[in-house]
């Protein structure tokens, strides 16, 4: 009885059922919560669905009695709710309703109209308060322990075969669950509760009577209705016409029905509960698996670091030897060289001493011997004699990036399941022993694809790589992995990944050289490299204007290298490269220059303003320019004001130097004015703004000039 709990509780307010009564859509509230949750509805206006009908057994307040709201209170059924249910559903305010009102489902929100009946047109559930007045009984009767000595508690389990109510204390202590009672079956007790509660003998079921007709018992069932009637509504009423049958028939008929639909759904339930306990034995699987794979990866990783470890100690003894070869070869020069200073000194302190002495005779005697000792002495310095053995730097050089990028691609491989069991395990008693079936061979690791270097090539900044695989037909391959380094000879990076055997990169850096390597993966695991192939992009950039992100103003031509405006206000046309590091030149040629107008020269973040002139915002770095004079413009800042402007003609340059991080202008191949702009860092395009007046031609591949002005 406790899993129909809800079954017996009201939408609105949560309790159980009390005078239910049923609404067109056949779901139940209680009537004083159908009171409720009335509102009132425009004259002459009828919900979508349909109005009330039916029979009931009590006596309604009738509806010309009830108060209306005026507009002002009722707003045509717009109420701030006073409360709520704990199904969630909103309760309304309590009033007296209008005759045009209607009632709206709390759980499938069907909205049907009273007619002047009002709520007496809803039949009354008698079944379920049948129901309900039985659950309440069941709940109030609680089983008491037959065991305990005084005061007994309810009980929790009865045992069918001692046929024993026992609560949990006297159920451990008299009816333990092992030894000789282990296989009595315990049961809660609300489980037999209804059989230890019969039916008194001799009472017997009250017959409904007719709600329209009050003497007369319902006896025939109108199938166009679908409710039961009796015969005078078969004589007098709107069933005269109906189809109608025998009640009886009918009520053995629908409980047929209802207990083959039960059938059905208490198979789906034997299901559900099945499929629970798999739930809850996974819970358990996985926790299990949790744990031992936690286990299995911290000693893997702990094998990873105790291999470390122990080549650290190797590096760390070279490192030593190294360091005690170049501290003994340091100390025995020093040994050597300190006894020979020592020689010396105290030759030269004798030398002196001959030399003060002012007997000639005496002098002469020892001179010829003591000069070609001094010559001797001078000569055991030679060149490099006092030149270091060794120097204070270890030539020592630990390259850990090949070990530090297998650390990073250190993951876990997917493993995907097979048509075919790749390996068949068989035991027997010699233990495990795994053979190869004929599908093995698809779980290979896949080898090294070949990079075709006739088809590699590069354009400007963009890279094409393509590669082949020969490996045999039965040979799963998932995905190919391409990656490039940063093209400073830095780590590598994964650009591509997926089934095509062709790869075309953009956005590479001009004059720089790429390492490219590819690999091949499947379930067992990823394949090794391929050899590496050099990609050199363009010294200088080869580029046009942007047609995508232009203003729609802009008007290209000539292949894009042509650029004019349709309107007299400012627009902004980017072009298709972008500059991250490098020097960078490129000229603007003016093909038509009418009424002196003021275009703007620079370069622009991708997502700089349009429809403006360039240089306003914080997105841009430029130089606009008319026939007389120049500023620089930055964030709507301007700044150092040149004299010398353009014409039809002229050419305007660009110099965007990355490696210094500088912007600066030319006019007609001349420096103008100083840098402009310094510390740019980020990713920069060329950019222009013009408008009708203006019409310019990009130039791009030039070299860089030679006439810089130094800071």
């Amino acid at each position: 009885m406790v899993t129909m709990d809800e079954e017996l509780k009201c939408p609105v307010c949560g309790s159980l059922f009390k005078d239910p009564i049923i609404l067109p859509c056949t779901h139940n509230v209680c009537l004083a919560c159908a009171r409720n949750i009335i509102v009132q509805t425009p004259e002459g206006e009828t919900p979508p669905h349909s109005r009330a009908s039916g029979n009931s057994d009590y006596d309604y307040l009738d509806m010309d009695k009830m108060s209306m709201y005026s507009e002002t209170d009722s707003g045509y059924g717009s109420y701030t709710p006073c409360l709520k249910s704990p199904n969630g559903v909103r309760v309304f305010p309590p009033a007296m309703v209008h005759r045009h009102c209607s009632i709206t489902c709390p759980l499938c929100h069907r909205s049907v109209s009273l007619d002047e009946r009002g709520l007496r047109g809803f039949p009354r559930n008698r079944l379920l308060e049948a129901i309900v007045s039985r659950y309440q009984q069941s709940r109030s009767a609680a089983v008491k322990c037959q065991l305990c000595d005084r005061n007994p508690v309810e009980a929790t389990v009865m045992c069918e075969q001692c046929d024993v109510f026992y609560c949990t204390p006297c159920q451990q202590r008299c009816h333990p669950s092992r030894g000789p009672l282990a296989k009595h079956r315990l049961v809660p007790p609300t489980q037999v509760a209804g059989a230890s509660q019969p039916q008194p003998a001799g009472i017997a079921r009250k017959l409904a009577t007719c709600a329209e007709h009050d003497v007369e018992n319902y006896s025939m069932y109108c199938v166009n209705c679908k409710i039961p009637v009796c015969y005078q509504c078969l004589e007098e009423g709107k069933h005269g016409k109906h189809d109608v049958k025998p009640l009886g028939a009918m009520w053995k008929q629908h409980k047929c029905q209802l207990s083959q639909a039960l059938n059905g759904v208490s198979d789906k339930a034997k299901d559900a509960k099945e499929f629970l306990v798999q739930l809850k034995n996974m819970l358990q699987q996985i926790q299990e698996n949790g744990v031992e794979f936690e286990a299995c990866l911290v000693a893997q990783c702990d094998a990873l670091i105790d291999a470390l470890t122990r080549q650290k100690a190797k590096l760390l003894t070279k490192v030593t030897k190294e360091r005690e070869y170049k501290l003994k070869v340091v100390r025995d020069q020093i040994t050597h060289c300190t006894m020979k200073l020592r020689q010396t000194t105290g030759m030269m302190e004798y030398c002196l001493e001959v030399i003060k002495e002012n007997d000639p005779s005496g002098f002469l005697q020892i001179s010829d011997a003591l000069i070609k000792r001094v010559q001797t002495s001078q000569d055991q310095w030679v060149k490099g004699a006092l030149e270091a053995k060794v120097g204070p730097e270890f030539d020592l050089t630990l390259n850990t990036d090949p070990l530090l990028q297998a650390i990073h691609q250190l993951d876990f491989i997917q493993a995907k399941d097979f048509q075919e069991t790749p390996l068949l395990k068989q035991k027997h008693a010699g233990g495990l022993k795994v053979t190869e079936s004929a599908g093995a061979e698809a779980l290979a690791v896949p080898p090294a694809p070949l990079l075709q270097l006739e088809k590699c090539c590069t354009r400007n900044n963009s890279a094409t790589l393509a590669w082949r695989v020969s490996a045999a037909p039965n040979i799963l391959i998932e995905a190919y992995v391409l990656e490039l380094d940063d093209g400073s000879g830095g780590q590598y990076r994964e650009v591509y990944v997926g089934k095509e055997t062709v790869c075309t990169v953009d956005g590479l850096h001009f004059n720089s050289s790429y390492n490219a390597r590819v690999k091949a993966y499947n379930s067992t695991g990823v394949g090794p490299y391929s050899k590496t192939v050099v990609l050199k992009t363009s010294d200088v950039a080869w580029f046009t204007f942007d047609a995508t992100s232009a203003h729609r103003d802009i008007v290209l031509s000539n292949e894009n290298q042509t650029v004019t405006c349709n309107s007299y206000d400012d627009r902004v046309v980017l072009g298709t490269a972008a500059f991250s590091k490098g020097v960078h030149y490129w000229e603007l040629c003016v093909d038509r220059y009418d009424n002196h107008p003021d275009p703007a020269f620079g370069v622009a973040r991708i997502n700089t303003i349009k429809d403006m002139m360039l240089g306003k915002d914080d997105k841009a770095w430029a130089m606009y320019v008319d026939n007389n004079r120049s500023w620089f413009m930055h964030n709507n800042s301007h700044t150092n004001r040149a004299e010398g402007g353009i014409a039809k003609g002229s050419s305007v340059g660009i110099l965007l130097d990355l490696n210094k991080h500088t912007l600066t202008f030319f006019i007609n191949k001349e420096q103008h004015g100083p840098v402009a702009f310094e510390n740019l860092e980020g990713v920069f395009m060329p950019a222009v703004s013009l408008n009708r007046n203006v019409q310019v031609t990009l130039l791009t591949g030039l070299e860089v000039p030679k006439n810089i002005k130094q800071p």
